[in-house]
């Protein structure tokens, strides 16, 4: 599979993380911001090193009652500061499980408001670089947070997603739309063949309700495409 599937995990106390190990290539942990804990990314991390998974810290806006998905009011140094913190506290555990973090891709409204606003990008990669600058940072194809991410001197991956409806000029549909979340295998994946054609990675989410069937289909598509 020359494209790399990846999956948002560490974000639900009974999460499907051990069903969607086979399929995925790189898992993206909850910081304990939006969801998580060190309890829950110390599992994630076991599970990811057992199944040769690479692991990425997935940082958020720290709003646990509404997972993230709601922007917030933070400057741009608040912005950097949280997702160092979030990304320093990933790395913790997982140095102490022999691992190291290999990408940052940040989640809900952090990951949508970089992808339109250069201000929030660029925190992020400020954050992110104080921990470290020998990491991808991961964000939505087309957008300008790719530009402004390899400015900052980073290797930026684009990225597709398998279970989310897009709108024209390739925006996500808001999650209280009709139809916004994908949850039939074949046309997910059906999405990710078209999607690979343009994106260096794909996402399944965690939490999606048929997210280890939906991963599946998707490797398996892509494998075949390979």
């Amino acid at each position: 599979m020359t494209i790399d599937l990846n999956c948002d995990m560490g974000e639900l106390p009974d999460g499907p993380e051990e069903l969607l190990m086979p399929h995925i290539t790189w898992a993206n942990i909850a910081c304990g911001a939006h969801a998580g804990d060190s309890s829950t990314m110390e599992h994630t991390i076991r599970l990811a090193k057992q199944h040769g998974v690479t692991i990425g810290a997935h940082p958020g806006y720290p709003d646990k009652a509404n997972f993230g998905r709601l922007e917030l009011a933070m400057s741009a140094a608040e912005i950097a500061e949280t997702v160092f913190e979030q990304v320093r506290l990933l790395a913790q555990v997982a140095s102490r499980l022999g691992c190291e973090v290999a990408h940052v891709k940040p989640h809900g409204a952090l990951y949508h408001v970089a992808a339109t606003r250069a201000d929030v990008a660029e925190a992020i990669a400020a954050g992110t670089a104080r921990w470290s600058k020998d990491v991808m940072l991961v964000g939505l194809a087309g957008s300008q947070m790719l530009d402004v991410w390899q400015s900052c001197g980073f290797e930026a991956v684009a990225e597709g997603f398998a279970d989310r409806a897009y709108e024209a000029g390739g925006r996500l549909r808001p999650r209280g739309q009709p139809g916004a979340v994908i949850t039939d295998p074949e046309t997910a994946a059906q999405q990710a063949l078209g999607l690979a054609r343009q994106v260096r990675t794909i996402c399944v989410h965690g939490d999606n309700p048929n997210a280890v069937n939906v991963a599946a289909a998707v490797r398996k598509i892509l494998a075949a495409r390979a």
